[in-house]
């Protein structure tokens, strides 16, 4: 018969020990977060929702856009907080993962949401009135509307951290393993589809912001269908003459080059002309030195010849370890005796010496 100390020193029974510790600290930060949640949930719903709703203050098609679906998720915390309460965690957060879809509609939903807030509080004195009164509720404790808004958003993350480490410390012998799997797999798809409507949300924020920049005939439909990475300013050094300051707008596929307008166009003062559009798909990209990878940096030549090479680069780009330095490039010779422009745009995170790139751009196509 085992004694009570070779017990303790199982190490599978303390690893389990150490999983049910974790599993009842989870569970209990779930249940005290998602009390707080449907609280403020029903706060919106009943002193937002209710009365506009009775009083008529806002349209109908307004309404619903300023809301989107947050009656129905405070229906589903409502369906939700009893299994948690009574320990039902893998029936309750299964039956939950139905209402996800809820979420995706929220997010799709939630830059109209802000757009529409922040018009009706400027256009509509009677709904910026109305707001005012309800913020100074005391049960709303300080909180805006707005600030309100994105809390199902929030949550989703949450929801995400919590049931997935709730899953992870339960043993796979337990009554509710598989459920749990199941809802942790489930809310991250979801977060993943939130995340990237967000992107997505952002993105087209950026778009319209460079588009307003730009000026022209040629300007227009520059930036549509395209993720936008980065902007600066660099110097263009000509093989005669002085430098000239240019602005760069680095895209998904394009690397468009920009000329400020003179001050003289008072309609149009801050904005660009379009000198040149550079198409990523005919860059390539080589490592110079740095091939061990070590913390002492590299160096990266990323060649652009016109209608020759069509690897992709957004790869190297869009890696996590580098970010973009914007810095002056000079004129140099190519391949096959193209004329070529070098830029330097790429340094690495993890070192004080970079990693760096050498962009080639064929000279103005407009």
């Amino acid at each position: 018969m085992e004694s009570p100390g070779s017990v303790s020193r199982c190490p599978v029974r303390q690893q389990r020990a150490r999983w049910e510790r974790k599993r009842v600290c989870t569970a209990r930060e779930l249940l005290e977060t998602e009390r707080r949640y449907q609280e403020q949930l029903g706060l919106v719903a009943t002193y937002f929702l209710g009365i506009l709703k009775a009083k008529g203050t806002l349209r109908p098609p307004e309404r619903q856009t300023l809301f989107g679906t947050w009656e129905r998720i405070y229906a589903a915390s409502l369906e939700l907080l009893p299994y948690l309460e009574e320990g039902h965690w893998g029936p309750g957060l299964e039956g939950f993962c139905s209402h996800l879809e809820l979420y995706t509609q929220f997010a799709a939903n939630a830059e109209s949401a802000q757009t529409t807030l922040q018009k009706l509080l400027k256009k509509n004195k009677r709904f910026r009135r109305f707001v005012q009164l309800q913020e100074g509720r005391p049960e709303f404790k300080g909180l805006q509307l707005q600030d309100l808004l994105p809390l199902p958003l929030q949550r989703l993350q949450q929801y995400e951290n919590l049931i997935v480490a709730l899953a992870e410390n339960t043993v796979p012998n337990s009554p509710d393993y598989q459920q749990l799997t199941r809802a942790a797999r489930r809310v991250s798809e979801a977060a993943q589809r939130v995340h990237a409507i967000g992107q997505s949300q952002k993105n087209d924020q950026h778009l319209l912001r460079v588009q307003a920049l730009l000026s022209g005939r040629k300007a227009k439909g520059l930036t549509s269908g395209r993720w936008f990475l980065r902007q600066g300013w660099l110097l263009v050094v000509p093989p005669t003459g002085e430098p000239r300051p240019r602005m760069f707008f680095l895209f998904s596929d394009v690397l468009l080059m920009a000329k400020p307008r003179p001050p003289l166009y008072l309609l149009k003062s801050g904005t660009f002309v379009c000198k040149a559009l550079y198409p990523m798909s005919q860059c390539q990209l080589n490592r110079v030195f740095g091939h061990s990878g070590g913390t002492c940096g590299g160096l990266l030549s990323v060649s652009c010849i016109w209608e020759i090479w069509a690897p992709n680069i957004l790869q190297a780009l869009t890696d996590q370890r580098y970010h973009l330095t914007w810095v002056p490039f000079h004129e140099s010779k190519g391949i096959v005796g193209a004329k070529v422009s070098y830029l330097v745009i790429i340094s690495s995170l993890n070192s004080q010496r970079g990693i760096w790139g050498e962009w080639g751009l064929q000279p103005d196509l407009f």
